[in-house]
């Protein structure tokens, strides 16, 4: 049986092209107050904090929720940042590289992946604690503002469809 995600061909041709992944809505430009009070809590979210940390934050949790538009923008702004390819390139595999990411790093990307993901509806106490013994609360809390604000921008950029490149 065929179905609307099943690409339909004849013998010798090519499958039909899949139906393009473009912008659902624009809604930063029909909600503009909304864009500009993310754009403000994106700033205040990431002060204080190391900024190759925080393009290692916003890059693992869109690879976690798929957001292709954010994936392709904060590896952009982690390269123009001094980031290495080696670590972008392993940044999914983290746990099985960990000679690549500071301690520091490591309990953040933990964070950002409990948070994100919200492990039957919690953060592990362990996770936490992790992420407390190697920040100050202070940086823990705007620790906490970033991944709670990418999380948002990837929301905002899945369910609009928007596409690496997209303005």
């Amino acid at each position: 049986m065929t179905t609307a995600h099943t690409p339909r061909t004849t013998a010798g041709a090519a499958p039909a092209a899949p139906p393009p992944h473009g912008p659902r809505l624009r809604w930063a430009k029909l909600a503009p107050d909304v864009y500009k009070a993310m754009i403000a809590l994106d700033a205040a979210a990431k002060k204080g904090l190391d900024p190759a940390l925080v393009e290692l934050v916003k890059i693992r949790a869109s690879q976690l929720n798929h957001c292709a538009f954010c994936l392709d923008m904060h590896i952009t702004d982690a390269r123009k940042a001094g980031e290495t390819e080696e670590r972008i390139y392993l940044l999914s595999a983290w746990e099985e590289a960990p000679a690549f990411y500071s301690p520091e790093e490591q309990a953040a990307l933990a964070l950002t992946e409990a948070v994100t993901v919200l492990t039957d509806g919690f953060v592990p106490d362990e996770v936490y604690e992790r992420a407390a013994a190697r920040f100050e609360d202070a940086a823990l809390a705007q620790l906490l503002a970033l991944i709670t604000t990418i999380n948002a921008w990837n929301r905002f950029g899945v369910a609009t469809r928007m596409a690496p490149g997209q303005a």
